[in-house]
């Protein structure tokens, strides 16, 4: 009876929930967060792989081969994560608990988080996951034609690139 009610399952889509496409004003909005008021690039890269842009800034994690899914992207990013050196871009991360159940005072003593370049609100942390989720999660290395669309022409970065 299990295996019927599986393959009934599979053959009609329903044991894999479908997530639905996010929307590209969105994806170009997070990308552009990005690129500038969250400068993630500054850790993590502009092609957001782990290969960062300042050298004085922390190592951040390659986003191209994360496991993360979008919720645990949302939290990474509104939280940060403690012992590692990304910062909670949320500004009320730590005053009531929301993340991971800690206060700020609970935060400071496992040595805190550095602090993010500007604060986010909840739909500019859900635009940079649907960003991540559409054009870097599991897209693969960067090529030359994401390049171009990432800065939208052909720049010096992109002229290196297959």
């Amino acid at each position: 009876m299990l295996a019927v009610i599986t393959i009934v399952l599979v053959a009609t889509g329903s044991a894999v929930p479908q997530v639905p496409a996010p929307d590209p004003e969105s994806v170009a909005n997070g990308m552009r967060i990005f690129r500038t008021k969250g400068d993630c690039q500054s850790c993590h890269g502009w092609a957001a792989d782990g290969r960062k842009m300042d050298t004085q800034m922390p190592d951040g994690a390659n986003l191209r081969t994360t496991k993360l899914d979008r919720e645990k992207l949302i939290i990474a990013i509104k939280c940060g994560v403690p012992g590692k050196a990304m910062p909670a871009f949320d500004r009320l991360a730590y005053s009531d608990g929301r993340c991971y159940g800690m206060t700020q005072a609970a935060l400071n003593k496992l040595g805190g988080l550095p602090d993010p370049p500007a604060t986010l609100q909840p739909r500019e942390i859900e635009s940079v996951t649907d960003f991540l989720l559409a054009k870097v999660v599991g897209k693969g290395p960067m090529d030359r034609e994401k390049c171009i669309e990432y800065f939208g022409s052909e720049v010096a970065a992109c002229k290196e690139l297959k």
